[in-house]
């Protein structure tokens, strides 16, 4: 199985709980912060790559002109489709297609958010490199991520995977910001934030196995016994676990070669 093969397949199976706030209060509780942060205006014409079902496309609707979301998981779309529907936001229009390699022309829109993709992709420099070729000049692009901190003890990209077979690998900041100042873009800002997560939830949102969730639990166990760090800052809340994730926005103006 190829890891485009693996993204599909987690991504399909995850489909259903992507948005539920119950269980991905993380995803929905810090999105207005990333609109806030891409500064949408009403004539923007909008693209939301590797969309999943649509959460920032569908946040973005009510302020700009039209959005279009892109991903290559038709289970995510077809979700994100029926709520959009359901919220009445006619302006989104759902696509499936390759983040690597999107069917869209130069310039073509004013506005390009990806968020939470860099750290799954199987190619996350096509990415970075094709948000910036759909871009207008001068229009704006915008990165948001798990990122990796740079000096952290263990390696949370292997947790990430045990949790869900698709994850990548997590770049730092300036790992994306030079792919993108290479593909033709101006920095402009980024914001750098930890997200603290109860562990329990973030499991049942990827539909981790018993087993496997057991595990990862008590590797964080063992590091708070004092063991080998994990990367995932465990603590505990209440007896509960819980552990840390490092995000980032990051914006650059496009300004093709």
């Amino acid at each position: 199985m190829t890891h485009r093969d693996l993204i599909r397949r987690e991504f399909a199976r995850q489909a259903e709980t992507f948005e539920d706030g119950r269980l991905n209060d993380a995803l929905t509780r810090h999105l207005d912060r990333l609109v806030d942060f891409a500064a949408p205006v009403a004539g923007d014409v909008c693209l939301d790559v590797a969309c999943g079902t649509g959460l920032v496309a569908r946040a973005l609707a009510g302020r700009v002109r039209q959005v279009t979301a892109l991903d290559m998981t038709p289970e995510m779309l077809a979700i994100g489709k029926a709520s959009a529907d359901a919220e009445g936001l006619p302006t989104v229009v759902f696509q499936e297609g390759d983040a690597g390699r999107m069917p869209f022309l130069d310039g073509s829109f004013s506005l390009v958010v990806t968020r939470f993709s860099i750290h799954q992709a199987t190619e996350p420099d096509a990415i970075l490199t094709e948000m910036v070729r759909v871009c207008r000049p001068g229009g704006r692009v915008v990165v948001a991520d798990l990122v990796r901190t740079p000096g952290l003890r263990g390696d949370p990209d292997r947790i990430e995977r045990l949790r869900d077979p698709s994850h990548g690998t997590m770049r730092t900041v300036m790992e994306i910001e030079r792919v993108l100042i290479a593909s033709g873009a101006e920095l402009v800002a980024a914001e750098v934030f930890e997200v603290v997560r109860p562990l329990s939830t973030w499991l049942d949102q990827s539909r981790t196995p018993d087993e496997v969730a057991d595990r990862i639990a008590a590797e964080l166990r063992a590091e708070l016994a004092g063991g080998e760090p994990t990367g995932m800052r465990p603590l505990l809340r209440d007896g509960d676990l819980w552990f840390a994730q490092t995000w980032a926005h990051v914006l650059a103006y496009a300004h093709h070669p």
